[in-house]
C-alpha cells in the first residue's frame, strides 16, 4: 500500500511537471478567480477577510519557497488567488469618490472632460470638479454625466471649459433585475458619482483656462475628429473620428444598429484590431524603409528600431484616441508584443498574451468583469493556441509553403475569422442577448478592407497631414469605410440576421470559460476533461428559466410572462428597464408593443395566472378596506405609493422596493411565490452602500 501511494504520488509530480511550460499561462487566470471572487460577495471585506487573505498568502508563500515538489507547484494556486482577491479589494478603496443619495435638481457647473452618446442620441457631457447648490466639497462627486436634450453651440462644450446648466441627477442606478448588469459597479470605478439630464442648453461660464495635458489631449482628439469629418463627408467620416479619434458621437443610430446586427460593431471600438492594425503598419513600414537604405541595414538592427517606432505610434494612438478602457488593453497587448521582439523573444504567443492579461488584472482587475476584456483575449487566446496547433501539422506546413501558398492567405483569414467568431460567441450572447448569424460573412467581406485599406489609408493621411497632401489618404479611407458600411446594411437587412437569446445565470459563464482555458492550456490528454465545464454550462443555459414577475424599483413597471412573452403593465415609461427586461427574455418587442399585448384587466390592473394572481394598485392613498380585500383575493399586491402594505399576504410596498431594489417573483408549481430583490444578490457592497 505504501509503495502504491508512493508511485501514485511521482506520477502526479511528473504529470504536473510535464505541464511546466505552461506554468505561467495559470498566473491570470488564478489572479482572476481571486477578482472574481472579490466582486462575487455578497457584503464588503473587513478587517478579518483580509487578515485571513494575508494568512493565506503568507502559507502559500512558504510552501512556495520551502515546500515539496508538488507542494511547491500546487501553493502557487491560493497564492495567486489571495493576490488577486487583496488586489482587487485595495483597487475597488483607492478609487473611492463621493456619490449622490438622492435625486437633485439645481444648477450645476463643471470642467468638460469626455463627450458622448447616450442610448437615445442624446449628446451627453461629462463633467469633472463639479459645483453643485448645497453641496459640501468634500460630498460632492468628482464627476458627474449629463444627457442634453436640447441643441448646444460647440463652443459651449470645449474641452477644458466650465459650463453651467439646470438639470436634474440621480445617483448611478444599479441592476434593474437580480443578476443584471451593474452599472453602479461601472460608476464606481470610473468615479462617476451622478447622472442625468437637462432640457435647457447649457452657458459656457469660463473658457478654458490652465490647461491640463488631459485636457489638451482631448481637446487634440476633438480637432482631429473635425478635420476627418470635415476630410470625409458623411457617415464614413463619422465612422473614421470613430476608429482614429474615438468619437462616435456623430454616428447615426440606424447605421450603429447594422454593425451590431452583422456582429461589426467591433470595428468601431478602438481595441485589439485597430491597435494591432496601426502599430503593425508602422512595424512594418519602418523596417521596409531602413531595409531599403544598405548601409543602415547593415549597420542597425532595423527590426528593433520599426518595434520601438511602432510602440511609440501606438502610445500616440493610445493618448489621441481617449485612452478608453478598451484601448488601454489593446496597448498592452501589442507593447508586451513589441517588447518581446526587443528582446529577441517570439512576439505572438500564449505566454505574451497571459503577460498582458496579468497586467491588466494587476493593474485594472474591475476590466475583468467588462465583455471587451473577456471578448479580446478569448478571441486572442483562441486564435494563438488554434495557429500554434496549425503550424505543428503537416497539411498546414505544406499549405503554407508548397503548392497551396497562393490560397494560403485567404485561408488563414477564414480560420481566423471563424476562430475568433467562435470564441467570442458565447460571451456576446451571454452579455448582449443576441447572435447575428451571418457575422461570418461581414467579417470575411469587412476585416480585409479595413486591415488593407482603412486604417494604412488612415495613418498615411495623418503623416500627410503636416504637408497638406492628405486628400488622396482620406479619399481611399472613405472608399474602404464606404464599403464597410454597405456590408454591414446588406447583412443585417438578411432575414433572421439576429437570433434572441434569453440571460443565462451568472455560473454559465464561468463554467464555459474555464472549461475552454483548460482545454487551451493543459497538456495531453487529460486537457479533455475541460469539455466536462463547457457542457454543464450550455446545458444550465439551455435550462434557464426567466422570472415569472419583474419590478421595477420604484414599483411603477411591471413585467409578467405568459405564454405569447412578457406582457408589460405600462406602455411608456422606465424605459431602459423595459429593454433590458425584454432582451433578457429574447424578446425582440419594444415596450408599447410589450405593453399591447393585453395581459392585464385594465380596468381594475389585475392579472390571473394559471396558479397565481396579481393586482397593481397605483393610486396615491388607497382605502385601507380596498388593500384588505385584494390582500385576501391576489397572491401579490404591487403598492408602488404606499408605504405599508395590509398583513397577510404577499405585498411589495414603495419602501420595500426603495430599501430592497427591483424585485424578480417565481410561482411555484402550487403558486407560492418566491421573491428576490437586487440586494438578496449583490448584497451591500462600496458601490451600492447608502449615503
Amino acid at each position: 500500500m505504501k509503495l502504491t501511494r508512493q508511485a501514485a504520488y511521482l506520477v502526479m509530480v511528473d504529470g504536473l511537471y510535464a505541464q511546466a511550460p505552461r506554468f505561467f499561462l495559470w498566473v491570470p487566470v488564478w489572479l482572476g478567480a481571486g477578482a472574481a471572487a472579490y466582486f462575487s460577495l455578497r457584503f464588503e471585506p473587513g478587517i478579518g477577510s483580509f487578515a485571513w487573505c494575508a494568512a493565506v498568502t503568507l502559507a502559500a508563500l512558504s510552501l512556495v519557497l520551502r515546500g515539496g515538489d508538488l507542494l511547491r507547484v500546487l501553493a502557487w494556486c491560493p497564492l495567486l488567488f489571495s493576490i488577486g482577491f487583496g488586489l482587487t479589494a485595495w483597487r475597488s478603496h483607492s478609487v473611492s469618490a463621493p456619490k449622490l443619495g438622492w435625486h437633485y435638481y439645481g444648477a450645476i457647473e463643471g470642467r468638460v472632460v469626455h463627450l458622448d452618446r447616450s442610448a437615445n442620441n442624446m449628446i451627453r457631457v461629462t463633467l469633472a470638479d463639479p459645483i453643485m447648490e448645497k453641496f459640501s466639497p468634500e460630498h460632492t462627486p468628482y464627476r458627474v454625466r449629463v444627457a442634453l436634450h436640447s441643441k448646444v453651440e460647440g463652443t459651449k462644450l470645449t474641452p477644458g471649459a466650465r459650463i453651467m446648466l439646470t438639470g436634474h441627477l440621480s445617483p448611478p442606478g444599479g441592476p434593474v433585475e437580480p443578476g443584471g448588469f451593474d452599472f453602479q459597479r461601472k460608476a464606481w470605478y470610473a468615479s462617476l458619482g451622478a447622472v442625468g439630464y437637462t432640457r435647457a442648453p447649457p452657458v459656457l461660464a469660463v473658457p478654458p483656462q490652465d490647461v491640463s495635458w488631459a485636457d489638451r489631449i482631448f481637446a487634440w482628439r476633438m480637432g482631429i475628429a473635425d478635420w476627418l469629418r470635415a476630410g470625409i463627408p458623411g457617415q464614413n467620416g463619422a465612422f473614421a473620428a470613430a476608429i482614429l479619434a474615438g468619437d462616435r458621437s456623430e454616428i447615426d443610430p440606424e447605421r450603429l444598429e447594422d454593425l451590431r446586427q452583422s456582429n461589426l460593431a467591433h470595428l468601431l471600438a478602438i481595441s485589439g484590431l485597430h491597435m494591432g492594425l496601426m502599430t503593425g503598419f508602422v512595424f512594418a513600414v519602418v523596417r521596409f524603409v531602413l531595409a531599403t537604405v544598405p548601409a543602415v541595414a547593415l549597420r542597425l538592427p532595423g527590426k528593433k528600431i520599426a518595434a520601438v517606432v511602432a510602440l511609440l505610434a501606438g502610445a500616440g494612438y493610445l493618448a489621441l484616441s481617449g485612452a478608453s478602457i478598451a484601448t488601454q488593453r489593446a496597448f498592452v497587448m501589442v507593447a508586451v508584443m513589441l517588447v518581446a521582439v526587443l528582446i529577441d523573444r517570439a512576439a505572438i504567443t500564449l505566454r505574451a498574451v497571459a503577460t498582458a492579461a496579468t497586467i491588466l488584472i494587476v493593474l485594472r482587475p474591475e476590466s475583468l468583469t467588462e465583455p471587451g476584456f473577456q471578448m479580446s483575449f478569448a478571441a486572442t487566446t483562441a486564435l494563438v493556441a488554434t495557429f500554434e496547433w496549425l503550424n505543428r501539422t503537416q497539411v498546414w506546413h505544406r499549405m503554407r509553403y508548397g503548392r497551396g501558398k497562393q490560397v494560403a492567405p485567404a485561408l488563414s483569414l477564414f480560420v481566423a475569422s471563424f476562430v475568433a467568431a467562435a470564441a467570442t460567441a458565447p460571451i456576446s450572447a451571454y452579455h448582449f442577448n443576441t447572435m447575428a448569424q451571418y457575422g461570418l460573412i461581414a467579417n470575411m467581406a469587412s476585416v480585409p478592407v479595413m486591415s488593407l485599406v482603412v486604417m494604412p489609408a488612415g495613418v498615411t493621411a495623418a503623416v500627410l497631414a503636416p504637408l497638406g497632401l492628405e486628400t488622396p489618404a482620406l479619399w481611399l479611407m472613405s472608399l474602404g469605410i464606404g464599403w464597410i458600411l454597405n456590408v454591414a446594411t446588406w447583412v443585417a437587412g438578411f432575414p433572421g440576421s439576429v437570433i434572441r437569446i434569453p440571460a443565462a445565470p451568472v455560473a454559465v459563464l464561468s463554467l464555459i470559460m474555464m472549461g475552454l482555458l483548460w482545454v487551451v492550456i493543459w497538456r495531453g490528454p487529460v486537457r479533455l476533461a475541460g469539455f466536462a465545464g463547457v457542457l454543464p454550462g450550455i446545458l444550465l443555459w439551455a435550462w434557464a428559466e426567466r422570472p415569472d414577475i419583474l419590478v421595477t424599483d420604484n414599483g411603477h413597471l411591471v413585467g409578467i410572462a405568459t405564454k405569447d412573452g412578457r406582457v408589460l403593465s405600462k406602455p411608456r415609461g422606465n424605459r431602459f428597464a423595459a429593454a433590458v427586461w425584454l432582451e433578457n427574455d429574447g424578446d425582440a418587442l419594444s415596450q408599447p408593443e410589450a405593453a399591447a399585448r393585453h395581459a392585464f384587466d385594465r380596468r381594475s390592473w389585475t392579472f390571473q395566472a394559471e396558479n397565481y394572481t396579481v393586482a397593481f394598485n397605483a393610486e396615491k392613498e388607497p382605502e385601507p378596506s380596498q388593500l384588505k380585500a385584494l390582500c385576501r383575493q391576489m397572491s401579490l399586491v404591487i403598492l408602488p405609493n404606499v408605504d405599508e402594505g395590509p398583513d397577510g399576504c404577499l405585498v411589495l410596498t414603495r419602501r420595500i422596493l426603495r430599501n430592497r431594489g427591483p424585485a424578480a417573483i417565481d410561482a411555484g408549481p402550487d403558486g407560492k411565490l418566491t421573491v428576490t430583490h437586487v440586494r438578496d444578490v449583490t448584497g451591500e457592497r462600496l458601490w451600492n452602500a447608502r449615503n
